[in-house]
């Protein structure tokens, strides 16, 4: 625990400004972001006497080890970058809504030549037109199939879209009439865009002019005795009004505005919202926080408006907003008014409902977010008490001090010694953080040694996490000696030790890669800097005793190990000749192999994925000049590599397009290259040749 006074800034250093601020620990993550309209009386009040600060914010100072800020010229600025640095840095203490769940939306491709309605969820992307969120799925589809029968726009995937082009065959939507069918010519490229517009805009909320234009329309048709006309039009409106009964008036002066309420307690707190379109309910989203900072009813209002409005611009932002409660200081609200009306490009009005129809809305609004809170609450408590009772008895089985609030497990997967690779899966608090799995390629040795593996693996993994504690100064120098070796330093190939690779990166799905240097000086979390109470390998006892002697290597005795054998689910401990048995309902062993098989679902992905890329490779890929239109040439002529390993050059030239001198580079790099070993049918045991038939031992 530091104490605040030993970073405390000097009287006169802090600006009197509007500013943005962060708290960083002594491993120079940042675990706060906090603006102020003027920096020196608000970064003062965290330096007081302790036990004058809320608990949160008490723990907040004396995790931190300095403090750092930016003067910005308006709280426009601060609000913005206070934004940009929480979704950047992820502070552990700032409040950080998450959605109770993942919101369907119904979305119109309009950055498509022909614009698609469908359903969609996630990130929203540019160019397309988004409807909702809605609760459920089927909730869209049946919008959907009763708005298509009068805008018939296009729904179908592209693969659909391109295989009626091709054929000259509309889909079965086409043929019914819930499709205009542009994909076969039946309407232009601008009408069926003018439909998708159309589209848009009833969904919007311009519903009555549009159908007092088709009602007038119905009747010139009556009158015209065009009966059958009349007729689809009638069926027309009634289809629009059953879509629009679907989502009641609320607010009957057509308004444009989300309802924003919260609720909560000492510890969480529950935001509402209700998107209301045309005086209708168009969608609906929940959150749920963890109080992590101390933050009024205003503040968590403040961090919703901003984490729903972050990547927002235009329509996205409505005309109104109205909240619970707003900032004491008025130009707080002004700051905050003004960086929406900046996202949406033109006035938004942010208050707080006093009256009439728009305050008995927010009153539903906000009995909804006290049933989200009560609901979250129920669940959490039960997953809380399961997860706590297994971290328990895996505590009491494996004589543990303290529960293993961080699991490390470790798997080996390789396929018949080829293609060696191995994970690593991270669980906190009995949940998975997918965010912190690492995937290794083994490189200190060729061929299969799942001991000798699993020794590398672990051997690498400490490296790091001693090499990062010694960085930061967290050593004496009487400990210092386990990392004297580079944990970088070069393995029999030349290549460096450590190759780890981030396996599923939040909203991105990126693979990144991990070098000797760690991008943490600004904060951001760091690949290996924290060290598991247990880790567990796949395995029995030999390779339990391959990690205990690798961490015994690095002085680490401070982590517990162990491991679960799949035959018959035995947890092996070092230097024990007997299995920890747990019962068959256990939740401890219930959590262990939900680990042990996380692990193992990991490696064999990334080991596949390796073996695909390798079957991929070709000898012919090293050819010079030998592009992929004439490889495939080769192969079909011959019909295999094995076939054209065994041509002459003056048969190599028999294939159009192959000069001598390239056919003369085909056959070197062919004769260089070993042949592959053959592929055996484990069902079978047959060996399969390379072209494709197969012969018996």
């Amino acid at each position: 625990m530091a104490d605040p006074s030993s970073y405390r800034p000097k009287p006169g250093q802090i600006p009197d400004s509007p500013g943005v601020y962060k708290f960083r620990d002594d491993h120079r993550r940042v675990i706060y972001v906090g603006k102020a309209k003027s920096l020196r009386p608000r970064l003062s009040s965290y330096f007081q006497d302790l036990a004058n600060l809320h608990p949160r914010t008490r723990t907040m100072v004396t995790t931190a080890a300095s403090v750092e800020w930016t003067v910005v010229s308006t709280e426009v600025e601060a609000l913005q970058l206070e934004y940009s640095w929480i979704k950047e840095y992820d502070p552990r203490f700032n409040v950080k809504y998450r959605d109770d769940k993942s919101y369907p939306y119904l979305a119109v491709t309009l950055n498509e030549d022909f614009p698609r309605v469908q359903v969609m969820r996630g990130a929203k992307k540019k160019g397309v037109r988004y409807f909702g969120p809605y609760g459920h799925a089927w909730a869209i589809r049946e919008t959907v199939d009763l708005m298509l029968r009068v805008f018939p726009v296009r729904t179908c995937s592209a693969g659909v879209f391109k295989n009626a082009e091709r054929t000259g065959r509309p889909c079965l939507l086409g043929y019914i009439g819930k499709c205009s069918a542009p994909c076969v010519g039946r309407v232009t490229p601008d009408e069926h865009r003018q439909l998708a517009e159309d589209f848009c805009d009833f969904m919007a909320g311009r519903t009555g002019a549009y159908i007092r234009r088709l009602e007038q329309r119905m009747a010139i048709a009556a009158e015209d005795m065009e009966y059958e006309k009349a007729g689809r039009l009638r069926d027309d409106i009634g289809a629009l009004r059953r879509a629009m009964e679907k989502s009641a008036v609320v607010l009957a002066d057509a308004t444009d505005a989300d309802l924003i309420a919260v609720a909560e307690d000492e510890l969480e707190a529950a935001v509402q919202i209700f998107h209301v379109r045309g005086g209708r309910v168009r969608g609906q989203r929940g959150w749920v926080t963890d109080k992590v900072e101390a933050v009024d009813t205003a503040g968590l209002v403040e961090h919703a408006l901003t984490q729903l409005y972050g990547e927002e611009i235009g329509d996205s932002v409505p005309k109104e907003v109205l909240v619970p409660a707003l900032p004491e200081d008025p130009l707080a609200t002004e700051a905050l008014g003004q960086w929406l009306s900046e996202r949406r490009g033109s006035q938004v009005s942010l208050r707080i409902p006093q009256r009439g129809d728009k305050k008995d809305l927010m009153a539903t609004v906000g009995r909804n977010a006290q049933q989200s809170l009560v609901l979250h609450k129920t669940k959490r408590a039960s997953d809380l008490t399961t997860r706590s009772r297994a971290l328990e008895e895996i505590a009491g089985a494996l004589g543990l001090d303290s529960v293993p609030l961080r699991i490390e497990c470790f798997d080996i997967s390789h396929l018949q010694g080829d293609d060696v690779v191995a994970s690593m899966v991270v669980f906190e608090d009995g949940l998975a953080r997918k965010g912190e799995y690492r995937r290794f390629q083994i490189k200190g040795f060729e061929g299969q040694d799942d001991v000798r593996s699993m020794h590398e693996v672990i051997s690498r993994r400490f490296k790091r996490y001693l090499a990062e504690k010694e960085r930061t100064g967290e050593w004496t120098e009487e400990e210092e000696g386990p990392a004297d070796q580079d944990p970088t330093s070069p393995t029999e190939n030349g290549e460096p030790a450590e190759t780890a690779e981030t396996a599923e990166n939040g909203d991105t799905g990126e693979n990144g890669r991990s070098g000797p240097s760690l991008k943490d000086d600004d904060g951001r979390p760091k690949r290996f800097a924290y060290p598991p109470q247990l880790v567990v390998v796949d395995g029995g006892q030999p390779q339990v005793a391959a990690a205990k002697r690798a961490m015994d290597e690095l002085g680490i005795d401070d982590v517990a190990v162990c491991g679960l054998a799949k035959r018959l689910e035995e947890v092996w401990v070092p230097d024990d000749d007997d299995p920890v048995v747990l019962p068959r309902s256990s939740e401890g062993l219930y959590l262990l192999q939900r680990v042990r098989d996380e692990a193992h679902r990991f490696a064999i992905t990334y080991q596949r994925a390796k073996r695909a890329k390798r079957i991929r490779t070709s000898p012919l890929d090293d050819v010079p000049g030998l592009g992929e239109t004439r490889k495939q040439a080769l192969i079909k002529h011959f019909g295999s590599v094995k076939k054209l390993r065994q041509a002459t050059i003056e048969q190599i030239c028999e294939v159009p397009g192959l000069g001598r001198k390239t056919a003369e580079s085909v056959a070197v790099a062919l004769a260089q290259a070993a042949p592959a070993a053959p592929a055996v049918n484990t069902a079978t045991g047959e060996i399969m040749e390379d072209d494709g038939g197969s012969t018996h031992d």
